[in-house]
């Protein structure tokens, strides 16, 4: 029987250089690779909903173990928090900004093009960076809830590459694109985002949107990895959350990993980076290990088999009165396929 397996992400020989100006992005597909300023790790820790007092003790905590890749956005409130854990991290591993992968966001309220710039320096000034590695576009909305008039995605994606030539992010991207909007971007830009953020674990694999990704060289990076874990959703009509799911379980018993650990390794070897955030010591260890799990191919199998669920727990469409995720999986609350993939 065939065996996945990576090896451990502490084995990772960090190359020390100056950002150059723009360079492809390449995800690391082997811990063993040197970390260079082109490569994206698949193993990130995650910063939303992190708003405890020991916010950065907990980033410093996974520098110190060994990430490299730190997911973090405006709307979070807690980059002054992040900033400090990155250099308490850095200060505690001896190592340079240079070693490590920095993501924030845009929010909805700064798409107007001349608003993007301030919102990039103000994530700048509370990260106390002088540069991002990647900057992403965190939602395709900008209307009158948030910036009282309307605005196009595409002019909001026109003052990023901006941005990116002026030195202050490495790299741009998107999040929560459907694919109708993806494409529509694509179709006016000579600049394509570089990663696409969004929401993807067991439950809500979107096998088909990755694999679109994959043919259009966009790396896709998975936020809720670990599915219900974050206490803003609501899981009163979602399936058995996953890291008690009886499969997940039993997987994770026979290889001697733990359950959260089996779910980030599936992950990561469907090649997507995952993000994963806790504000435990333990847990964010533990999940560092995640790349250690060695999976069967049955193994994969039988996770690949919790993707009937097709359940999305971050949809934000009717507060915000506008249509997200159409086309894909689960885009109305009823748990269903992609429509997207069934009308081609």
């Amino acid at each position: 029987m065939k065996t996945f397996s990576l090896l451990s992400l502490a084995a990772i020989v960090l190359a020390d250089a100056s950002p150059p100006e723009q360079i492809p992005i390449s995800p690391i597909e082997s811990p063993t690779e040197p970390l260079t300023l082109d490569a994206i790790p698949l193993l990130g820790f995650g910063t939303w909903n992190l708003k405890e007092k020991n916010t950065s003790e907990a980033v410093s905590w996974a520098i110190q173990t060994g990430y490299r890749h730190i997911d973090a956005a405006a709307i979070y409130g807690n980059e002054v928090e992040v900033g400090k854990g990155i250099r308490d991290g850095l200060l505690r591993t001896g190592l340079q900004r240079e070693h490590l992968w920095i993501t924030s966001k845009l929010w909805n309220d700064k798409h107007d093009p001349n608003l993007v710039e301030s919102g990039l320096d103000a994530s700048l000034h509370k990260l106390g960076l002088t540069y991002l590695d990647l900057y992403h576009m965190h939602w395709p909305v900008a209307d009158t809830l948030f910036s009282g008039k309307k605005i196009s995605y595409r002019d909001t994606w026109g003052a990023m590459i901006l941005q990116q030539q002026k030195g202050k992010t490495r790299h741009i991207g998107v999040a929560n694109f459907s694919p109708a909007q993806l494409q529509d971007l694509l179709n006016h830009t000579s600049v394509p985002p570089a990663v696409h953020q969004f929401e993807l674990h067991p439950y809500l694999q979107q096998n088909e949107w990755i694999e679109w990704h994959k043919n259009h060289s966009i790396h896709v990076t998975a936020y809720s990895p670990l599915a219900g874990t974050n206490p803003t959703y609501d899981e009163s009509d979602g399936p058995t959350p996953l890291l008690k799911e009886k499969h997940i379980h039993k997987i994770a018993k026979k290889r001697g990993c733990t359950p959260a650990q089996v779910v980030l390794q599936w992950g990561i070897l469907r090649g997507t980076s995952v993000i994963p955030k806790s504000i435990h010591k333990d847990y964010i260890s533990s999940n560092f290990h995640a790349t250690e799990c060695e999976l069967k191919k049955k193994d994969l199998e039988k996770v690949d088999k919790l993707g009937k669920e097709h359940h999305r727990y971050n949809n934000p469409s009717k507060s915000w009165k506008v249509d997200l995720y159409q086309g894909l999986e689960d885009d109305d609350g009823k748990h269903g396929k992609a429509k997207f993939w069934d009308e081609k």
